[in-house]
């Protein structure tokens, strides 16, 4: 049941998408059952942002297939979309900016709407390029952008080198997390066992997916190369555009096979 003065919730996923599968579209409907079913959310837009090819990981095709892909499975949704900004960057970007990004881009069209109150955008404006003043009213008022992901990408949190610790602080103190989880996964312990986590706990929202699926990209692009079948595992217009652009074989999984992930790079020096 809708509150009336329920928040509006974006819900932004980053990753590779490479390719997109139906269990990342089914996210997006699990995460919006589960905010508005608290009565303090109403969800009005979801948005996919695959990663730019400067991130580097092994098998990553071309952000243009990786990007056309996920248009084409998101075509038939009237509320989830693909956005271009992240794949368009010149270097790999950490997903914190992609979410002050959009934040400030949902702000700004907000403004721009004849129904919004002129000195709260006035307000907006000003902070606009201050990001603790930003981060703060994001918190406060009544539109938020939160991270989308899977148990794996909260899990990785605890990779060393993988996520700036200040980062992992402003995504989930300061915008939020719904994290759907996969068989085998206990997200409950892992907030438990880190202290950033469990500050921001009431932050983070955990989905259980009931139905259990273990489809992964990973296997997806496996059982391409090997010529095996992935019908209702992708959308079919993703396994049309695969055939028609020969993606996925030995050789595009061996693609960055000697490069170090770009948040390795960054983070820890690594060449």
């Amino acid at each position: 049941m809708e509150c009336h003065n329920a928040v509006k919730v974006v819900l932004l996923a980053c990753g590779s998408f490479n390719p997109i599968t139906n269990v990342h579209l089914r996210m997006f409907e699990l995460a919006r059952d589960h905010l508005e079913d608290t009565g303090q959310y109403t969800v009005v837009k979801g948005i996919i942002s695959p990663v730019g090819d400067g991130y580097k990981k092994k098998g990553l095709i071309e952000a243009s297939h990786r990007l056309e892909m996920a248009r084409l499975a998101s075509e038939n949704s009237d509320w989830v979309t693909v956005d271009s900004w992240e794949t368009l960057q010149p270097e790999w970007v950490e997903t914190v900016k992609v979410l002050r990004h959009h934040y400030d881009e949902l702000v700004a069209a907000e403004c721009n709407s004849d129904d919004v109150d002129t000195v709260l955008c006035a307000k907006k404006r000003r902070i606009e390029d201050q990001a603790n003043e930003r981060l703060s009213h994001h918190k406060r008022g009544s539109l938020r952008v939160m991270m989308l992901c899977g148990a794996d990408v909260l899990e990785s949190f605890a990779i060393p080198n993988l996520w700036k610790q200040e980062d992992i602080a402003e995504i989930v103190g300061s915008y939020g997390m719904v994290c759907i989880t996969r068989d085998g996964s206990d997200s409950h312990k892992f907030i438990n066992k880190s202290d950033t986590m469990w500050k921001y706990r009431r932050n983070i929202h955990v989905v259980n997916e009931w139905v259990t699926n273990d489809i992964s990209a990973t296997h997806v692009r496996r059982a391409l190369r090997r010529g095996r079948s992935v019908k209702y595992l992708v959308p079919d217009v993703v396994i049309h555009y695969i055939r028609e652009h020969n993606l996925y074989s030995d050789e595009s999984e061996q693609k960055n096979e000697d490069v170090v992930l770009a948040p390795l790079q960054r983070y820890s020096g690594a060449s």
